[in-house]
């Protein structure tokens, strides 16, 4: 943290991307980057698979989630065509524009695996590109939710830690990981100072989680939500009657104490911007901090409990026997 300015400028891009378009999708955030990048914007957060939309017609189309079922297939065929690989030509542009504008970026993106390990498979990722351009953090979806399971694979922990840049240590989870105490922990660990919480809404139960997480980490969060239309959901599928928006936004910054300090937006494209003082984060501390005074690691040691847990399991048992 030494030399790092105490107050920095974070946006949130609540915007559709070009649904299933990915070289569209990418002219866009382009856009979005350069007017962050002209309003002072530091730090720029996108949301859940941004590169190129979220797979919203699992459970909004009649049928799309049944086996075999030939539109869902053609549908998730484009979607593995629109999916970024990691390194790829979206990732050198992502970090060109980071490293051109001074902005550091956190998108999020289907991510397709082309060759080694999980070969074929798609992820739920975050991609986080910091002011020099470099690659910083590279997270994957630990375990896709319900009916995301017919659409990525489950995740792994390489990017379950937060990444030095300009700005300060940003980590990111995705959607339902906010639910998950010990990734929750990892973070934390990592000494997180602002915290990109990507859903498809943020609806209250989701703000919820997300102030708790601020609260809970002492850190900023950003909760960056989707916007999608009837009309997104791409043919052969049966998209629902009306041309309503699916997923509403509901972008929302928050302090360390939990409370907002822009936001909820919903049912609008929007810059949420705000500035925030990194010294905030100390001052909350004082009360709680679950990686130090509050941590108590030589009483709740997960692994000793666990190993405790198992011995008693098996006395039980021969006891019973």
């Amino acid at each position: 943290m030494a030399g790092m300015s105490a107050r920095v400028t974070v946006a949130i891009a609540q915007a559709r991307p070009r649904y299933l378009e990915l070289e569209a999708t990418m002219a866009r955030a382009e856009e979005l980057i350069r007017e962050a990048a002209a309003r002072g914007v530091q730090l720029l957060v996108f949301g859940e698979t941004w590169l190129t939309g979220y797979p919203l017609w699992l459970d909004h189309c009649p049928g799309a989630a049944l086996w075999d079922h030939p539109p869902t297939k053609q549908v998730f065929a484009r979607l593995r065509r629109a999916s970024v690989t990691v390194p790829g030509p979206e990732t050198a542009r992502l970090g060109e524009l980071a490293r051109e504008t001074g902005v550091v970026i956190i998108i999020g993106a289907n991510e397709r695996v082309d060759a080694g390990p999980g070969n074929g498979t798609l992820y739920n990722a975050i991609l986080g590109f910091d002011q020099r351009g470099a690659l910083a953090l590279h997270h994957r979806k630990l375990v896709p939710t319900y009916t995301e399971r017919l659409v990525w694979g489950p995740g792994d922990t390489r990017g379950l830690r937060a990444a030095e840049t300009a700005v300060g240590r940003v980590g990111a989870l995705v959607c339902w990981e906010h639910w998950m105490p010990l990734a929750r922990q990892a973070l934390h660990n990592s000494g997180e100072q602002l915290h990109v919480a990507m859903w498809p809404t943020v609806h209250e139960m989701h703000r919820v989680a997300s102030r708790h997480y601020a609260f809970e980490g002492r850190c900023f969060v950003l909760a960056a939500g989707l916007l999608m239309r009837t009309d997104d959901i791409p043919a052969p599928l049966t998209r629902p009657e009306g041309d309503d928006l699916l997923l509403r936004g509901g972008s929302v910054i928050i302090a360390p104490d939990g409370s907002i300090i822009a936001g909820p937006v919903f049912d609008r494209e929007t810059l949420l911007v705000a500035e925030l003082d990194l010294a905030h984060i100390e001052r909350e501390r004082m009360t709680l901090d679950v990686t130090g005074h509050y941590a108590r690691p030589e009483l709740l040691d997960l692994l000793q409990a666990q190993q405790v847990a198992a011995t008693q399991a098996r006395e039980r048992s021969n006891g019973g026997a």
